[in-house]
Formats: C-alpha cells, sequence, structure tokens
C-alpha cells in the first residue's frame, strides 16, 4: 500500500514564496474565471481576510495544498485547495478536519455545477458531493452570483 508523506503547517502570516506557490495552485485548480493575473492581485484577496489562519499542506518541501479560515460578517469562513493528485485519498476530508477543530461554524462558498473550465481547458468538478460527505449542510436560498462565478452557500456546525 503506498502512502502519501506529507506535512501540515498553521500560520497566520504568509511569506512570498507561499504566496506564489498558493496563488499558482489556486490558479490550476479552480475555473479560469477566478484566476488572479499577478502576486499583488492575489496579495489583495488575501489581506481582505480578517483573522485568517493558513494551513498548508507540503509534500516534498513543495506546497500541495492550502487552506484558510477568516472572519467575514461576523462569520468564520474557509476556503480551501488541494493539488487534483491528491483528491479521493482523504487528505481533502482531513484537512477540513483541522480546518473545524476549535471552531464552531464553518461558512463557504462552492461552485455547484460542471460548466466552469480549468487553466488546462479541463471542467472544473464541482466538490459539492465532498463538502455534503464532511457534514456540511447546503444553504439553497443562498446563492452568491457575480460575472465570474456562481456559487452555492455551505455551512458546517458543531454538533
Amino acid at each position: 500500500m503506498n502512502t502519501i508523506s506529507i506535512e501540515y503547517l498553521t500560520t497566520t502570516e504568509l511569506d512570498k514564496n507561499e504566496k506564489v506557490a498558493i496563488m499558482s495552485l489556486w490558479n490550476e485548480e479552480y475555473p479560469v474565471a477566478l484566476a488572479h493575473s499577478s502576486l499583488s492581485d492575489f496579495e489583495y484577496y488575501l489581506e481582505s481576510l480578517a483573522q485568517p489562519q493558513h494551513l498548508l499542506i507540503r509534500q516534498n518541501k513543495q506546497i500541495v495544498g492550502w487552506a484558510s479560515k477568516f472572519d467575514r460578517d461576523a462569520k468564520r469562513w474557509f476556503v480551501i485547495i488541494l493539488s487534483s493528485y491528491l483528491h479521493k485519498k482523504g487528505i481533502g476530508s482531513n484537512l477540513l478536519d483541522r480546518l473545524k477543530c476549535e471552531e464552531m461554524e464553518l461558512n463557504g462558498w462552492v461552485i455547484d455545477h460542471h460548466r466552469e473550465k480549468k487553466l488546462n481547458n479541463c471542467l472544473y468538478n464541482s466538490p459539492l458531493g465532498f463538502y455534503l460527505k464532511n457534514g456540511f449542510d447546503l444553504e439553497a436560498s443562498q446563492r452568491l452570483e457575480t460575472s465570474s462565478l456562481s456559487a452555492v452557500k455551505i455551512r458546517w456546525t458543531r454538533q
């Protein structure tokens, strides 16, 4: 049985190399419409996250996953990215469990369709089923509709 050797690192500050690696992962894994065109553009996004706690996943000293939980509108929100080759190996679920620690609630937006394309021209697979499997509830009446994104709100609460 192959085991994947990864390490988790929690931090409140990201250095430039980490930001560059996360932005690259973001642009590879998320739809083209959400891509950041420059490091300053990505840093602007990061600066909008209040009270962030970042969780980096490294494999062979390379960042292969990133998550952050942060405050927005008096609630705790999260964002998560995991390199495609690590999907369906339990790492994403483990990452979510780590994000849930010390939280009573987590909120997020998730693309709930398969119409978006990634930079490599492959279709972006909606992770909605993954979140539902990991204890999140769909709040179907709350949608985010912009020129670049159509998403539905998901929410996890501690039982």
